[in-house]
């Protein structure tokens, strides 16, 4: 187990690095690095990142990369938000953001970054434990959060943050009450979706995450309306100054940097209009965030406390998975899995995701059987999964689609790559169990090479289960059809 570990934030509006050690097994912070890279300021209305934004984002990659340069990739995770979930452009992106890092990047959905942002800021409060409403304005997006201790309940994001709505409603830099009104109208527009849940009522203490409320609080703390929290009145006050000051340029706030003025009238307005549609009255700044939520995260993987073993878990209650077919399933093909993981780049976990799409290859018969393969994929690659990226969605999803039948060319990847070796040891898997009995099985040798698949299965065993052994050559079509060999022998 690593003893210093990192999380890296890429955010809309600034990219973050927090160190920490493990100390007793204690998170203590100790190193953090920040820049205002304004990434989600590049993006067209088509959704395209533009190249000055996409080389201020590698330029300060490089800088993290140097910085986390010899540390294990197992105490490394980076996460990106909202601008690399919409833009058109991200995937391109992303190949040269992981190469400047020098670690994987993981694109992580809106309620997943809520979660973790949730876990990273109640972690920090040191007051006693009590239903909490987390307000998180990002660049891109504004997450809102309720819950008790550590464990959020209620999770919603929201796509308005700081630096979109102030190039949508400030472009001009002017702080007219025209601007403003526009900025906060359309701001309540967004709330008024969640606000039956998220009122005054549901929750006892309100707490603001992220640069725009901090900025804030420092603010009305530095302007002697407040003592650091962020208030009604506070925000109100704030209000009149920024209509005083008539020009984002000429706005000159004790306590707001010079590199958050571009952004802070749109984040501001994103607050007072939560502020009056959810009846806040005044408001705590918390220190977390979602960098600490990630570190606090990987903290619990390594200490087998994965919350992604807990949301399989419950997607295989919710969706009346019949436990015992998948853990036949489950155990067949990660017996075939370590026959050929010493070929394999991407270690352990992949022998983790092919656990999980054992257990989950079956959650679509709850819509239909006809096509359950496919139902199942759409499922495990939309529903939101607690404690999974996107793009390990995505891998499932891969998986669970390719469990039977004909594989789709479009979607199978290269005989090379990892995933390809998932595939065929999840469908031999779900072809050996097809009868969902505990039958003894033949000694099953699995081979994965450049040539392609080999399976070895006793010959008197196949004569005597011709069903099996249709299938199997069923099987050898199937490969021959996706243009990758399968031999039996």
């Amino acid at each position: 187990m690593p003893s210093e570990i990192a999380a890296v934030d890429l955010g809309s509006n600034s990219f973050r690095l927090q160190m920490a050690r493990l100390i007793d097994g204690q998170l203590v912070f100790h190193d953090s690095l920040r820049e205002m890279v304004r990434l989600g300021a590049g993006l067209s209305k088509d959704k395209l990142l533009d190249a000055d934004s996409q080389t201020r984002a590698i330029e300060c990659l490089k800088r993290f990369g140097e910085r986390l340069r010899g540390l294990s990739p197992s105490g490394v995770r980076a996460v990106a938000t909202n601008t690399f979930r919409v833009a058109k452009n991200a995937p391109q992106l992303l190949k040269e953001a992981e190469a400047a890092l020098g670690f994987p990047i993981e694109i992580i959905a809106g309620r997943e970054e809520a979660r973790m942002i949730f876990v990273g800021v109640t972690h920090g409060l040191t007051t006693e434990a009590q239903k909490r409403l987390v307000i998180d304005i990002g660049g891109g997006s504004t997450e809102f959060i309720i819950g008790s201790g550590f464990e959020p309940q209620v999770m919603e994001s929201l796509y308005m943050g700081c630096v979109s709505f102030s190039m949508k409603y400030f472009a001009d830099g002017r702080l007219s009450e025209g601007n403003l009104r526009r900025a906060e109208i359309a701001a309540r527009a967004e709330v008024q979706g969640i606000r039956r849940t998220y009122t005054a009522g549901h929750w006892e203490e309100a707490v603001g995450s992220s640069g725009t409320a901090r900025a804030l609080g420092e603010v009305l703390r530095t302007h002697g309306w407040s003592d650091g929290q962020i208030t009604l009145q506070g925000l109100e006050n704030l209000r009149h100054l920024l209509l005083k000051a008539k020009d984002i340029k000429k706005l000159q706030l004790e306590g707001l940097s010079a590199e958050r003025l571009p952004s802070f009238p749109g984040g501001f307005c994103i607050m007072l209009a939560a502020f009056r549609e959810l009846g806040i009255e005044h408001m705590t700044v918390a220190s977390g965030a979602l960098r600490e939520g990630v570190l606090y995260e990987l903290v619990g993987r390594m200490h087998h406390h994965d919350t992604r073993e807990a949301t399989v878990a419950r997607f295989k209650r919710r969706y009346h998975v019949d436990a015992q077919q998948a853990r036949r399933v489950e155990s067949l093909a990660l017996n075939l899995f370590k026959q050929v993981a010493h070929g394999m780049k991407s270690g352990e976990i992949a022998g983790r995701y092919l656990s999980w799409a054992s257990r989950l290859h079956e959650i679509g018969t709850s819509i239909a059987h006809s096509g359950y393969h496919k139902h199942s994929s759409y499922i495990v690659e939309n529903a939101d999964m607690p404690g999974f990226s996107r793009m390990e969605q995505q891998t499932l999803g891969l998986l669970v689609r390719c469990q039977r039948r004909s594989l789709p060319k479009a979607l199978l990847p290269a005989l090379e790559d990892d995933r390809c070796a998932l595939i065929a040891a999840l469908r031999l898997a779900v072809l050996f169990h097809r009868n969902r009995m505990d039958s003894a099985l033949p000694r099953l040798s699995f081979d994965w090479s450049r040539a392609g698949f080999h399976l070895t299965v006793d010959a008197e065993w196949l004569s005597n289960n011709p069903l099996t052994e249709s299938a199997l050559i069923a099987e050898t079509a199937y490969w021959k059809d996706a243009s990758i060999s399968f031999t039996l022998g």
